[in-house]
């Protein structure tokens, strides 16, 4: 039988972000944070304290025969402290370490945050349910990067965004520490707010759960909202130190959830992390298989009579990036397409690309004749949808294996200065069922990929203010793959935006044969004008010294006659301006 955390490991890593976690207290324990129960009751001693009485051994008991009422935090905290600023003095000192504390490991993330915080940063959990005051993990994602949205009160939730649009975001149903109005007594957490109960509801009903440091004997309005919950659509995982409470025991029935056996919230949540990783880790090509099929393509290109076996090995690894690329990781029905969910898809489609962008760039550099016709055959099969319904980013997302291949092979193709690989590429008849059939230089480099335009990569985490946010982000993907075939990053940029400006001008030529109205792919020459005023001198003179024999143009790649090809230039150069790029 399966063990729970690998089950648990599994289902998370078929499908990020759809787990949210359920913490309690026993998550932050290890860092001796105290609960918000064990503060109250140290208010209550204060109080005595003031009054010159004795309420040990129960404080409890002795504060219900003093005033005739239960142990209430907000009203002993105003007795023992009478100003806002004297509060949350001395409420600072129940959470935050002094010096002493801080090298002890004491009032800091433990290791369970740490953990946490890893899984946040991997696009594994999105939302964070939790009974604790203290603000740990708030700490611990800071320290990855990750700024999350917390909700506390019932004003917090009305002016939120909707959980999908935050790359995390943590509910803190009982309050945060500094503010006064936390709940802990029995009556407080009998009932939430409306707004508590409207988003736990959809929590619970649309996510799966992990609950881990939760008793579940206290808190019956938290019970009432799980209870309530009508989907079963994702699984509930219950980490159990233990056995766990008779409350406990009656939601796992009734959720039918999975009981995972632990020692300490720090080793469960460690372990969860590690095995996640090694799951990612697992779905990448190993470096050994990727240079053996490097190695195999090289040598198939050195004779023709391997040309079966070259087709084959360019079929399997087709094969193997279709497959990887499809089942419930790529859900094309999430509405979540918010910059961290978008990257974490992007990443996913080029670990399963690994090996065929490594043997794509060679073969740009060495394919010719009937060697083009493999990676003809696998441009065309990935530039197609495998699905037409869903959202339209995810939709459109299913050609970037193609799009990774076409500029692989083609940054191969530039190098050796392979232009009638490369327009054989270009050129390529992308058959579609229900629409006219298109050259996959229409359907497959960047600017061509996305309906919306490429201006949809925007959302990427820290590329919001980039012309060519994708472009950007493939080269940072590439350079570190292909940088010992170039001289220097900067050579590198230039053979980049070379390809990206004979993708512009092959895209083009329908419209100049036809002088029609000028439009075509913008890329990152656009604003690297350096770069672009090099390639179009280039350009320009190849084609005026010699004319029809340039290989530009035999190669079909910018026109059918040197005079058609400057004509498309000179479009080109008066295309540029209106990008409104600097």
């Amino acid at each position: 039988m399966i063990d729970p955390i690998n089950s648990l490991a599994f289902s998370m890593h078929a499908g990020k972000g759809v787990y949210a976690l359920l913490l309690g207290s026993g998550v932050s324990s290890a860092a001796r944070i105290p609960t918000g129960w064990e503060v109250t009751i140290e208010l209550v001693r204060k109080m005595a304290a003031l009054q010159q009485a004795n309420c040990e051994p129960e404080p409890a008991e002795w504060f219900r025969g003093t005033t005739g009422q239960e142990p209430d935090y907000s009203e002993l905290l105003k007795s023992v402290a009478k100003t806002p600023a004297e509060r949350q003095q001395l409420l600072r000192n129940y959470w935050e370490p002094t010096e002493q504390e801080r090298e002890e490991g004491a009032k800091v993330p433990t290791k369970a945050h740490r953990a946490i915080a890893d899984l946040v940063k991997l696009g594994y959990v999105r939302v964070i349910v939790t009974t604790n005051f203290d603000r740990l993990l708030e700490i611990a994602l800071q320290d990855v990067g990750i700024q999350p949205t917390v909700l506390s009160t019932p004003g917090h939730i009305d002016g939120a965004l909707p959980l999908i649009h935050t790359p995390c975001t943590i509910f803190k149903i009982h309050g945060d520490y500094l503010d006064t109005r936390i709940r802990n007594t029995p009556a407080e957490l009998a009932a939430y707010p409306d707004a508590f109960n409207r988003l736990l509801d959809r929590i619970f009903d649309e996510f799966g759960v992990v609950v881990a440091g939760w008793s579940a004997t206290w808190d019956e309005a938290l019970r009432a909202a799980m209870t309530r919950a009508p989907s079963r659509r994702f699984s509930m995982y219950w980490a159990s130190h233990g056995e766990p409470s008779e409350r406990a025991a009656d939601l796992i029935r009734h959720r039918d959830a999975t009981v995972i056996r632990i020692s300490d919230a720090d080793s469960f949540f460690e372990a969860v992390s590690e095995q996640l990783k090694a799951l990612e880790e697992f779905s990448r090509p190993h470096p050994m298989s990727t240079e053996a099929a490097v190695g195999m393509l090289k040598r198939y290109l050195s004779e023709p009579k391997y040309r079966i076996a070259l087709d084959d090995l360019v079929s399997r690894e087709v094969e193997n990036v279709a497959a990887a690329t499809c089942g419930a990781a790529f859900d094309l029905n999430s509405q979540d397409t918010t910059g961290p969910t978008v990257l974490a898809r992007l990443k996913s489609y080029e670990a399963a690309s690994a090996t065929l962008m490594r043997i794509a760039f060679i073969a740009g550099q060495w394919s010719v004749g009937t060697q083009l016709t493999p990676w003809v055959k696998a441009l065309t099969k990935l530039s197609m949808r495998r699905a037409e319904g869903g959202v339209t980013l995810w939709v459109e997302l299913q050609r970037y294996p193609a799009t990774l291949l076409l500029y692989c092979f083609g940054l191969g193709a530039v190098t050796a200065t392979r232009l009638d690989a490369l327009s054989t590429l270009f050129s390529a008849t992308v058959v579609r069922e229900d629409r006219e059939d298109r050259r996959a230089v229409e359907l497959v480099p960047v600017w061509a990929l996305f309906q919306r335009g490429a201006d949809a990569m925007k959302v990427l985490p820290e590329r919001e203010l980039e012309f060519t946010p994708l472009q950007n982000h493939l080269e940072a993907l590439l350079w570190p793959l292909f940088q010992s075939h170039f001289p220097s990053k900067a050579s590198f940029h230039v053979a980049f935006d070379r390809l990206e400006v004979f993708a512009a001008l092959s895209y083009a030529i329908p419209a100049v044969e036809k002088s029609e109205s000028y439009w075509t792919l913008p890329g990152s020459y656009g604003w690297r004008t350096e770069n672009r005023l090099r390639i179009f001198t280039e350009i320009r003179n190849d084609l005026t010294s010699l004319d029809d024999n340039s290989p530009l143009v035999t190669s079909g790649l910018v026109g059918r006659s040197a005079q058609h090809g400057l004509t498309n230039l000179g479009e080109l150069e008066r295309f540029v301006p209106r990008l409104r790029w600097r």
